[in-house]
Formats: C-alpha cells, structure tokens, sequence
C-alpha cells in the first residue's frame, strides 16, 4: 500500500511539475520569441510527457469544456491526486509506524 501511494505520489509530482514548466516556458516564449514556440525541444518535450494527463482530462470532462483550457483542468485532476495519495501515505504510515514507513 506504501508503494502505490508513493508511486501514485510521484507520478503526480512529475506531470505537476511538467505541465508547470510547459506553462511557463510558454509564457515566456510567447513574450521573447513567439516563432519560436514550433522549434523549441524542451517544450516538445514537455508536451510528451503532459499529453497522456491532458488526453484523460479531455475524456473526463464534459464536451462543453474547451479544448484550450483541458491542461487546466489536468493540473486541478492531478493536485488532487497528489493530495488523496499523501493522505494515503499519511495514513498508512500512522497505521504502520514512523520507523517502518522510512
């Protein structure tokens, strides 16, 4: 149980951080450089590694939420993720014990 919760944990953090760092290069390149948007490898990279969250929060939700604003709601699918698996770990770990949840 410890394992899945951290491993659900984890994987959260990656896409959280990922699609924050997809935003936010966005933004930035938008501002500096907005031909660049097509070439740039590190936003491809992160799009890979966000595509597979934002296609479950595209079936997740209903046909009126638009497209653009899928990523959104991906990162709010995902904060609560994160939440319910630390509570999970939380939990587990005050079952168990301190020593032995390390």
């Amino acid at each position: 149980m410890l394992l899945l919760a951290t491993a659900l944990k984890l994987i959260a953090e990656l896409a959280l951080l990922a699609l924050l760092g997809r935003w936010l290069l966005v933004a930035g390149l938008r501002r500096l450089a907005p031909q660049a948007l097509e070439s740039n490898v590190f936003l491809w990279l992160l799009d890979t590694l966000c595509r597979p969250f934002v296609t479950v929060a595209g079936w997740l939700t209903p046909r009126w939420v638009l497209r653009q604003h899928l990523p959104l709601v991906a990162f709010c699918l995902l904060t609560g993720l994160w939440l319910a698996a630390t509570v999970l770990k939380l939990q587990w770990c005050l079952e168990v014990g301190l020593e032995q949840c390390r």
